[in-house]
């Protein structure tokens, strides 16, 4: 006792690598160490580093601020751009692609080669890119990177291959899209526009051969300048000069006419036949006014132009709303002869593209539906209907339709589980819809050989819960739950009750969910709890409701005699006892809101309700407020079926409920579980005057006493004399919760011996928000936190996980130095790096109190041995906490189904104790033949359904008991505990260590999952710096160690899991849902679950326009581009002004094997294709022109016979 005393003072150090309570159990970091075992343990662990490859299978989700879009009409795929350099290619059911450009730069437009399989980009780092889409993971083929001009503008036309380029300049540059190589031809602004003009056109907006005469290029300025160039004599046919900015230009099909949308809300018609001034000037939306001025009109983003053969022509645009219409929301207008259709839309539109039935420009367009990408949505309209309908979208678009704030995915679940819930989803399925199909029908998919169900879990801000049937790389949305129905609807209130009313109380921090037993737990920011049971049939039913005084309440002094107190346990049913303290109550919390005492945060609907099928729910447990302060919220969660036990802990303590018979079995504080075995030598505690303390997010501070101080850069503190980090406003403070981990053990004071409320004696509570601000803020979704890491510390030398780690709870830390200015505190390097347990500082300050308030950051029900003399399993929770305490309490309960509705389970908790560094993170159960010990579960039942005298309705248990799978090998179990710095192997019941791994000493874990892959099983980990990790077991010996993903903001640590199969999730943008897996066998066959974006589909034939339209109109076909734009003609370019880039991809076949005999063969086959099919398309025009001939030979001797004997004045 004395030896720890002295290194909780820093003055004596602990030896490298040795493990407070576990001294055998010491290893380097990184070297697993074995220790002799009471039993013989022979695990042959087949799983070796060859079995392992990190890599990214498939993105789900609403493209994350969309720039750009494009159509194939042939291949019938989108693609999608995205300001941080991401491209999604979107076809048919399971052709879904992601692909990244690697400058990251935004996508500012996308150009399909119709019907070539090929993708043109054109990014913000003034660099275009060619795709090659014939194989199913799209790579570049090319770049050409601009370095004097800025990229604004690109046109590709028709089954043409170069690519008209515009500038900021005003200058047209011409590419070639095979070779990628710009070409000597460019048509400068000065020559575009006339001599005498002294300003400068501005950027080109439009670009666009006529439909008319390939060979005349309508060039679009800015400033309102549109010249019609001919590239043969290389002038301009005609220049139009008008004095509003232009956005867009659209032809008429006939190329006769062509529409501009202008900055001021108008659409004017121009004639070739006359340009001096418009044919036609409209503003669609702007009215006259009383005073004879018409109403100003917002810009006219975008306008096209569509003909039909059997109606008058479609005019579509974007904008063109009058400024005096303050707040109306943003609009797609569709003018169809005198009708006028204005379609708002819920988000800001970023680009729209009309879908026609032919890909020539100089046919009859015959459009039939609008693609509209929105800020947050996309959306397609029938523009076959009179009412236009939208097209129901099978993509899951709306993943985001309330913000994201936790995840959960489940790999390999009971086969009829997604069945069922797609079926009672479906019932509330939105109607209204367009009865044709989703006309983006492009690329193929099949369904793999290598499938198991798999089901997503999101919970979401608003309260709502989502499941997704993820089975073979694809997402779609199984069935909806809102957990607000629950509650009633908070109502308005004055002061700090009113802006409770403008949050997201009903924001769903974490879920727990049995696919067995179909029993679902949410936790919600408001710290409550519901239990759902899932129903085939509606019902009528009272929900019942439970409330639970989790609070500590301070102590003015204790004395080392307490923690010898034995723990006082409640009676089932009951509550811990709560001694009261009165307070002096300063002038700032002189509020009814501040009183607030033994309320929950929300109010529980007390009349009976009718819910439909589905998951119904069962219980609400709620926490209480305790003296003005709200509860804390829950940090860790677990329920057992067979059990018919929930147990919650916050970093108060711990409770666990009967959800059988709707009782409180156990509510004490994280001390009082201890008892006599407490680790910790909980010192004399002095007053604290003034203590503030919040679970709110306000500020951090870098003095802060706590266990393990700078204990190898860990998150438990954070060190520093009293400086503070600001955090960025909007971060949630509430959600201090990350799948099941909680690192915030320092928000509230505890002290050791009994529960207590944390307020000082002269503490106001409302000054610790500040007045008025309400206990927790809009729910901040894990989609939307994007912070920076802490700087560095002088003193450490790297990041402070703790202050990064307070960002990522959500907890306010307080610096002691707020009232103890004058205090010095100084820690050994060595102890705080090795001892993970100490409370290091100086012995000057011995007697100032130090928080060290415990959370409970994880539970686990399950069979095992509580204390070493058990002989037989019985159920047992494990429970973790933030200070890397493992301790086991054990459970009485009855077998018998009477017995256990009507006796009570009896808990004592006063099982083993176990030690780790860092918190404590996830828990798993092995047997002697490694294979994972599942908890026991109940066999659904549903409750509502009618009774049947024949077969009257039993719970069936299904129990994983470590004895009953492994009579020769003895009975027992091995206990996998990982914490956040270091797992450990125990061997179960005799508690001794097996096996010990530092996982990491740089950084911290903050994902641990025991999961099964290749037939057995690993430790998965992901830790704040990126990377992720396998360890076997039970040796615990690394099998892999990627650098994947730095952890840039605080959304993916809240969103990372792990499952079964050798995959996990997280989510990559707010919008979005990002696969991965860690499975070499899923790498190799992730080819075969992918979808093929190109198809060879034959590319529809022009219509025959005539031999005398041809001739006499001008045949579009006769220009040859390669005379104009080759090198030969035009010369080469600059090399100074653009500079090409190789990609590193290739195509399937012939690229993939370029050099090669396959590839020669492959390039020699599809070249033999493209020349027949190019000698099949002649010998059909050559026969067209002699028929055209012939037929005009006939009809002119026919002419010529008729007029032969007339003299010359009888015509």
């Amino acid at each position: 006792m004395k030896k720890f005393r002295k290194v909780l003072d820093g003055l004596t150090t602990s030896s490298p690598g040795v493990t407070l309570g576990s001294p055998s159990c010491g290893s380097a970091a990184g070297t697993p160490t074995a220790v002799p075992t009471p039993k013989d343990i022979d695990i042959q662990e087949t799983l070796l580093s060859e079995n392992f490859q990190l890599c990214k299978t498939v993105r789900h989700g609403f493209p994350y601020q969309p720039t750009a879009l494009a159509f194939d009409p042939v291949q019938k795929i989108l693609a999608i751009g995205s300001r941080s350099g991401g491209v999604r290619i979107l076809g048919g059911p399971g052709v879904d692609c992601y692909c990244q450009h690697e400058s990251g730069a935004a996508v500012l437009q996308l150009q399909f080669l119709i019907n070539e399989g090929a993708l043109v980009t054109a990014c913000a780092d003034d660099t275009l890119h060619l795709w090659n889409l014939r194989q199913r993971r799209p790579a570049v083929l090319h770049s050409l990177k601009f370095n004097r001009e800025r990229i604004t503008f690109c046109h590709l036309p028709f089954q043409s291959k170069w690519l008209y380029v515009g500038t900021e300049r005003g200058n047209t540059h011409i590419v070639n899209i095979e070779s990628f190589i710009l070409s000597g031809y460019v048509i400068m602004w000065n020559k575009a526009i006339e001599l005498s003009t002294k300003t400068h056109p501005g950027p080109v907006v439009h670009l666009s051969d006529s439909p008319k005469d390939e060979g005349k290029l309508l060039i679009g300025f800015e400033s309102g300048t549109i010249v019609q160039w001919d590239l043969r004599v290389k002038k301009a046919d005609f220049r139009i000069y008008y004095d509003e900015a232009i956005h867009s230009v659209s032809w008429h099909h006939e190329g006769k006419q062509f529409m501009c949308s202008h900055s001021d809300g108008s659409l004017t018609l121009w004639n070739l036949r006359n340009t001096s001034k418009p044919f036609q000037v409209t503003f669609p939306h702007g009215k006259i006014q009383k005073d004879g001025r018409k109403e100003s009109c917002k810009p006219i983003l975008k306008v096209e132009y569509k003909t039909l053969r059997s109606s008058e022509p479609f005019v579509i645009f974007s904008g063109g709303l009058s400024y005096d219409k303050a707040g109306r929301r943003p609009t797609l207008t569709i003018m169809h002869g005198k009708a006028i259709t204005v379609l708002e839309m819920d988000y800001p539109i970023v680009e729209f593209m009309v879908l026609c039935e032919t890909p020539y420009i100089n046919e009859v367009q015959e459009p039939y539906a609008v693609v509209v990408l929105l800020e947050k949505d996309l959306i397609v309209v029938d523009l076959t209907q009179s009412n236009f309908p939208v097209f129901e979208n099978p993509y899951p678009m709306d993943v985001h339709e309330s913000p994201v704030t936790c995840t959960a995915y489940f790999a390999d679940c009971p086969p009829d589980i997604i069945p069922i819930l797609y079926s009672i989803g479906a019932k509330h399925k939105k109607t209204g819809y367009s009865q044709k199909e989703w006309p983006i029908t492009g690329g193929t998919w099949t369904l793999g050989s290598h499938t198991y169900p798999e089901i997503i879990i999101t919970g979401h801000a608003d309260g709502s819960v989502k499941f997704w049937d993820a089975s073979a790389i694809t997402l779609q949305m199984l069935y909806k739950l809102k957990t607000s129905k629950v509650f009633e609807k908070p109502k308005l209130g004055e002061g700090r009750a009113a802006e409770l009313v403008e949050e997201d109380p009903f924001a769903v921090q974490m879920v727990s969910w049995c696919p067995q037993s179909r029993i679902f737990c949410v936790v919600g920011i408001s710290a409550h709890i519901i239990l759902y049971r899932f129903s085939k049939n509606d019902a009528n039913t009272q929900i019942v409701s439970l409330e639970v005084r989790l609070q500590c309440e301070p102590e003015e002094i204790i004395t080392p005699s307490e923690h010898e107190n034995n723990p006082c346990f409640s009676e089932p049913g009951s509550h811990s006892p709560q001694p009261h303290h009165q307070y002096p109550v300063s002038p700032g919390s002189r509020t009814p809101e501040s009183a607030k005492d033994s309320v929950p945060c929300l109010k529980v609907k007390e009349r009976v309700v009718r819910v439909p099928p589905g998951y119904q729910s069962d219980l609400v447990i709620q926490l209480l407020w305790v003296d003005g302060e709200p509860p804390q919220q829950i940090t860790s969660l677990d329920i057992n079926s067979a059990y018919g036990l929930l147990a919650f802990g916050n970093c108060n303590g711990l409770a666990v409920v009967d959800y059988l018979q709707k009782a409180v079995l156990l509510c004490m504080s994280t001390l009082d579980l201890y008892g006599a075995t407490d680790p910790y030598q909980r010192l004399t505690r002095s007053p604290r005057r003034n203590r503030q303390s919040t679970s709110g997010l306000t500020e951090l501070t870098d003095n802060q006493q706590s266990v393990d101080m700078e204990r190898s850069k860990s998150p438990t503190s954070v060190k520093g004399p009293g400086r503070k980090l600001s955090l960025p406003t909007d971060l949630k403070t509430d959600l201090d919760h990350v799948n099941g981990h909680c690192t915030s053990p320092i928000s509230q004071s505890c002290s050791a011996g009994k529960p207590r409320i944390p307020m000082g004696p002269e503490g106001p509570r409302l000054s610790r928000r500040g007045p008025g601000r309400p206990p927790f803020r809009k729910a901040q979704s894990a989609a939307c936190m994007e912070i920076s890491l802490p700087v560095s510390h002088t003193e450490v030398g790297h990041a402070s996980r703790r202050a990064m780690l307070q960002q990522f709870h959500g907890v306010t830390m307080y610096s002691h130095d707020e009232h103890h200015t004058t205090t010095s505190y100084c820690w050994s390097e060595r102890e705080s790096r090795e001892n993970s347990f100490s409370r290091s500082r100086s012995s000057s300050v011995s007697s100032i109190d130090r928080d060290t308030k415990e959370a409970i950051t994880t539970l686990q029900f399950g069979e095992s041995y509580g204390r070493k003399s058990d002989a037989l399993p019985t159920p047992c929770l494990w429970v973790g906490t933030s200070l890397g305490v493992v301790q086991l309490i054990p459970m009485s309960i009855p077998t018998d189904q009477e017995e256990r509705m009507e006796e009570p389970v009896t808990i004592g908790p006063s099982g083993a104790v176990q030690m780790l560094k860092g918190s404590v993170l996830r828990f798993g159960f092995m047997d002697y033949m490694g294979t994972v010990i599942q908890s026991p579960y109940e066999v659904w039942r549903d409750l509502n359904a009618p009774e049947d005298p024949d077969r009257p309705r039993r719970r069936k248990l299904v129990n994983f008991s470590p004895s009953s799978s492994q009579d020769a090998c003895g009975e027992g179990h091995l206990a996998v505990v990982c914490s956040e710095r270091q797992a450990k192997v125990f061997l179960m019941p005799s508690q001794s260590c097996l096996f010990v791994h530092n996982i990491t000493e740089s950084s911290f874990v903050l994902r641990a999952d025991v999961v099964s892959v290749c037939n057995s099983v690993c430790l998965a980990c992901f830790c704040a710096n990126g990377h992720v990790m396998t360890l076997s077991l039970p040796s615990l010996r690394p099998l892999m160690d990627v650098n994947y993903l730095p952890l840039t903001d605080m959304r993916i640590a809240r969103t990372f899991c792990f499952t079964n199969g050798g995959q996990a999730l997280y989510l990559s943008s707010p919008t979005e849902i990002q696969r991965i897996t860690y499975s070499q066998e899923m790498c190799d066959n992730l080819q075969e679950m992918l979808g093929e974006l190109f198809t060879p589909i034959e590319t529809p034939e022009a219509q025959n326009r005539g031999f005398l339209k041809g001739f006499f109109g001008g045949n579009a076909q006769t220009f040859d581009r390669e005379e104009l734009f080759g090198e030969a003609a035009a010369g080469k370019a600059s090399r100074s002004l653009a500079q090409h880039i190789p990609g590193q991809g290739g195509m399937e076949g012939m690229k993939v094997a370029a050099g090669g005999v396959v590839g020669e063969l492959a390039r020699a086959r599809i070249a033999l294709d493209e020349r027949g099919q190019r000698l099949g398309e002649l010998e059909d025009r050559t026969a067209l022109m002699m028929t055209s001939a012939e037929t005009f030979s006939k009809h002119a001797h026919e002419l010529m016979l008729k007029c032969k004997d007339k003299k010359w004045y009888q015509f």
